[in-house]
C-alpha cells in the first residue's frame, strides 16, 4: 500500500480502553498506535495494533514509541512475574515485550530511545534540572515534565528503524498502563497539549511540516455481552470515552470487542493472528484511518501472502512437542519471544506446535517427596516430549531440575536447545555427568564450588543490577564450519546475536570439556568467549549463550529454533542434506498456527468441545495465538 502524506511525521495514537484481561486483540489501520487501558491491561501485549502496521507496511517510514508509565528507567530489573519477558534490542535496550511484538510484526529494528518510562523522563528533567538549563524556573509536571515527553516523542519520531534513511513518515505511539491511574497522568496531559500543536496550529517547535489531522487517536474498549440475554453493552465505552474527554482528549476512532455498530471497528475472535488484518481490511478499517489523517491511499493493501499465510497456519495437523523447562511457567508472557520463535519454526516445518510446560522445580527430588503427583506429572510431560528446551533466567531456583531435564535429553538422544543459562546447564551437566566433577556448578549457585564451570564476567557489576550486563547484538565466530549450528546459519562465518547474561563459561576448563566430546563451535572475536556448544554424536544438542528469539521473524524463523523444530519432527537431516534450510528460513508462515488452551498447571477449561478440533492443548497458562 502507498500512502501519500501532507506531513514528514503523522502521529497516531491509540488509547485502549476496557478489556478482558487474557484475550488477544488487535486493532488494523494504517500504522501502530499508542495504547492506554481503561479498566484493564494486559491486551496491549498481544494483538493490539500490529495489524494496522502490517496492512500498510508497504508504504515508506513506520516509526513505533512506547510510552509506559512506570517509574523504573527500563524493564532491565522487573521480574517476568511482573511484566512477562524482558526484550533485548540490538542497541543493548531492555524494554517491554511489547517491542518484541512490534519488531517481529514489522521485521524493523528499534532502539533503547522507542521505549518512553516515566522513569527515563523524571531522569532527563532532573539531569537537565542539576545542569541549570531551567535557569532558576521551579520545576514543575506541567510544563517541564509534560514537555519532556513531547520532546521526546519528538526526537525518537526521527530515528529510521526500518532501514531506509531519513525520518519516517508516520509515528506510531502506544501509551501503557490504563487511562485513570495517577502514573498515567503526565502522559495524558502531555499527549492533549501534543494533539492540540500538531493537529491544529501551523507553526510547531517540532521540524515537521504541519497539516490538519496530523494525530489520530484510536480508542481500544470492551462491548461486553450479557450472557443471559446475549445483549451488547456499551456502557462501558460511554464512560472510557467520557474519561479521555474529561482529559483534554477526544478519540478519532474507536475500535470495540464485539461492537457491531457501522462506525465502530469490530474485533472479535479469530483461529490465528494473520486473519486479523484480513478482518479489519474487509471493514475497510484502514480506510477509516486515512480519512482522519487526511491520506489518500493509492492502492488495496497487498495481502495475497498474508491470506495465504493465515489458510496455511489453519491447516497443520501433525503436532510436534516441546517441553518448556522454566521458572517462570505460570506466566506464559515470560517467554513470549521463545514462544514466538517456536511457532514461526514449526509453521516453517509444517508442524502444529504443542507445547508442554513444566516447571523446572517440580523435576527435583525434593519436589517427589513433598508433591509426588507434580513430581510424577513434570517427568511425564518431559519424556512425552518431542523436543526440550531450556530458556534463560536468574537465581537458583529450579535449576537443578533444569540440569535433570538436560542430562535425560543428552542421554536419551531427545533434541535440545539451551539459551543463555540454558547452554550454561548443558556445560555443568556435562561436567557432572561425564567429567565425573559432582561438585561442578556456576558461580551464582555456589560462589564457593571447586570447578567452577561458569564464572561471573570480569566486565560485570555486582553492586547495580540495571544495565550491566553484556547487552545487545554481539558478533559470534563459527570455528568449526562442520557442525548443526553453522549449517542452519547457512554456512556463514559469522552471526551477529543478541545477548544478556552477566555470567561465561569458564574458559579455562574449555579444553577439558573438549577433549570429553562436548564441542565449542561458536565463539566472540577473542576466542575466549563460548558462545556455542554442540553435540556431535546427538541428533540435535545444541546451547548458545546468546538469545536468538529476539531476532525471529514469521518470515524468517529463527535458524537454532528451526533446527529443534525439524529435529523433534524428524526432517533435520533432510533439511541439512537437501540444503533446504535457506528456503524454510525465508518461506512466508505465520506466528501462530492455532488456537491453544490450557491443562495441567494452568486453568483446566471447562468446556472441552468448544474449542473445535484444531484446539492445541498445552498447560501452561495464557492464551497463545
Amino acid at each position: 500500500m502507498v500512502v501519500m502524506v501532507k506531513a514528514e511525521v503523522v502521529v497516531v495514537v491509540e488509547v485502549w480502553g476496557t478489556m478482558v484481561e487474557g484475550e488477544e486483540m488487535t486493532v488494523v489501520g494504517v500504522v501502530k498506535m499508542m495504547m492506554a487501558g481503561w479498566v484493564l491491561v494486559g491486551q496491549r501485549s498481544k494483538l493490539r495494533s500490529r495489524s494496522p502496521e502490517r496492512v500498510g507496511k508497504g508504504r515508506p517510514g513506520l516509526h513505533e514509541s512506547i510510552g509506559d508509565p512506570y517509574l523504573n528507567t527500563d524493564a532491565g530489573t522487573m521480574s517476568p512475574f511482573e511484566h512477562g519477558e524482558v526484550f533485548v534490542l540490538d542497541d543493548g535496550g531492555e524494554v517491554d515485550l511489547d517491542l518484541g511484538n512490534y519488531e517481529r510484526f514489522l521485521d524493523i529494528k528499534l532502539t533503547r530511545d522507542n521505549n518512553i518510562t516515566t522513569g527515563k523522563i523524571y531522569q532527563y528533567v532532573i539531569d537537565k534540572e542539576r545542569r541549570g538549563d531551567y535557569l532558576g524556573k521551579t520545576v514543575q509536571v506541567v510544563p517541564h515534565i509534560t514537555d519532556a515527553i513531547q520532546e521526546w516523542i519528538e526526537r525518537a519520531a526521527m530515528i529510521p528503524v526500518d532501514g531506509k534513511e531519513g525520518p519516517a513518515d508516520v509515528c506510531v505511539i502506544e501509551l501503557g498502563g490504563t487511562i485513570g491511574d495517577i502514573e498515567s497522568m503526565p502522559f495524558i496531559e502531555a499527549l492533549g497539549q501534543f494533539s492540540y500543536r500538531v493537529g491544529k496550529h501551523k507553526e510547531l517547535r517540532c521540524v515537521v511540516q504541519t497539516c490538519e489531522g496530523n494525530f489520530c487517536l484510536i480508542h481500544v474498549s470492551l462491548v461486553p455481552v450479557l450472557s443471559v440475554v446475549g445483549e451488547q453493552k456499551t456502557k462501558p465505552t460511554q464512560h472510557s470515552v467520557r474519561g479521555l474527554r474529561s482529559m483534554g482528549l477526544m478519540p478519532n476512532i474507536l475500535a470495540c470487542r464485539s461492537a457491531t455498530d457501522k462506525n465502530i471497528i469490530t474485533l472479535y475472535d479469530v483461529s490465528n493472528i494473520w486473519h486479523v488484518p484480513l478482518l479489519l481490511k474487509d471493514q475497510k478499517a484502514h480506510e477509516a484511518i486515512l480519512k482522519v489523517l487526511d491520506l489518500s491511499c493509492a492502492s488495496e493493501p497487498e495481502l495475497g501472502e498474508w491470506t495465504t499465510r493465515a489458510k496455511l497456519c489453519d491447516s497443520l495437523h501433525q503436532p510436534v512437542r516441546i517441553a518448556m523447562v522454566g521458572k517462570y511457567t505460570g506466566l506464559s508472557d515470560s517467554y513470549l519471544s521463545v514462544l514466538k520463535a517456536l511457532l514461526h519454526a514449526s509453521v516453517a516445518c509444517c508442524r502444529k506446535l504443542v507445547i508442554d510446560w513444566v516447571l523446572s522445580s517440580d523435576l527435583e527430588e525434593a519436589t517427589a517427596k513433598e508433591n509426588p503427583d507434580a513430581y510424577k506429572a513434570a517427568w511425564k510431560l518431559l519424556k512425552g516430549a518431542d523436543g526440550v528446551l531450556v530458556p534463560g533466567g536468574f537465581g537458583d531456583r529450579g535449576v537443578q531440575g533444569k540440569i535433570m531435564a538436560a542430562k535425560y535429553a543428552r542421554e536419551n538422544r531427545i533434541p535440545y536447545l539451551g539459551i543463555c543459562l540454558g547452554m550454561q546447564i548443558a556445560v555443568i551437566e556435562f561436567a557432572r555427568s561425564v567429567l565425573g566433577l559432582q561438585d561442578a556448578n556456576s558461580t551464582e549457585f555456589d560462589p564457593n564450588t571447586q570447578s567452577p564451570c561458569v564464572i561471573f564476567m570480569p566486565e560485570g557489576s555486582k553492586t547495580h543490577m540495571g544495565g550491566t550486563m553484556r547487552l545487545g547484538s554481539r558478533r559470534t565466530y563459527f570455528h568449526v564450519t562442520d557442525c548443526k549450528a553453522a549449517k542452519l546459519y547457512g554456512n556463514k562465518s559469522f552471526i551477529d546475536e543478541r545477548h544478556r547474561h552477566r555470567y561465561e563459561v569458564n574458559p579455562d576448563m574449555v579444553v577439558q570439556l573438549e577433549d570429553a566430546g562436548l564441542a565449542f563451535v561458536g565463539k566472540d572475536d577473542s576466542g575466549r568467549r563460548m558462545e556455542i556448544i554442540e553435540l556431535d554424536n546427538h541428533p540435535y544438542y545444541v546451547g548458545v549463550q546468546f538469545h536468538p528469539e529476539f531476532k525471529s521473524r514469521p518470515e524468517k524463523p529463527s535458524a537454532l529454533f528451526l533446527g529443534l523444530i525439524a529435529a523433534a519432527g524428524g526432517q533435520l537431516d533432510a533439511f541439512l542434506k537437501k540444503k533446504v534450510v535457506t528456503r524454510a528460513i525465508s518461506m512466508s508462515n505465520g506466528n501462530s498456527t492455532m488456537k491453544s488452551r490450557q491443562y495441567g498447571n494452568g486453568d483446566k477449561t471447562s468446556n472441552w468441545s468448544s474449542l473445535g478440533a484444531n484446539a492445541i492443548y498445552t498447560n501452561g497458562n495464557g492464551v497463545h495465538c
